[in-house]
């Protein structure tokens, strides 16, 4: 039987590997762009191309990186929900 409980967990372990898959990609991309706003406002340098060439090769190499990781989060988050249904099926 499916209750309002088992819902909110899968909800709640849903939200945990969004988080999880994301948060390599999006705290490079705010480096990065904390770091190129100071070069900017250091040297007076108000280029619009320069704010994204950094950060479009600093977020690849992070997910070149970071992929092995992001990969094994979301199999095991999808074998985990499988093995729910399936419990819940066969209860």
């Amino acid at each position: 039987m499916l209750t309002d409980l088992m819902v909110q967990d899968v909800a709640r372990q849903a939200i945990w590997v969004m988080l999880k898959v994301g948060a390599p990609m999006m705290l490079v991309a705010l480096v990065v762009g904390l770091c190129v706003s100071l070069l900017q406002a250091l040297t007076q340098i108000q280029e619009m191309t320069l704010t994204f060439v950094p950060k479009i090769l600093a977020m690849f190499m992070t997910l070149m990186v970071a992929t092995p990781f992001m990969l094994a989060t979301l199999v095991e988050f999808t074998q985990t929900l499988f093995l729910r249904i399936a419990g819940v099926d066969a209860g």
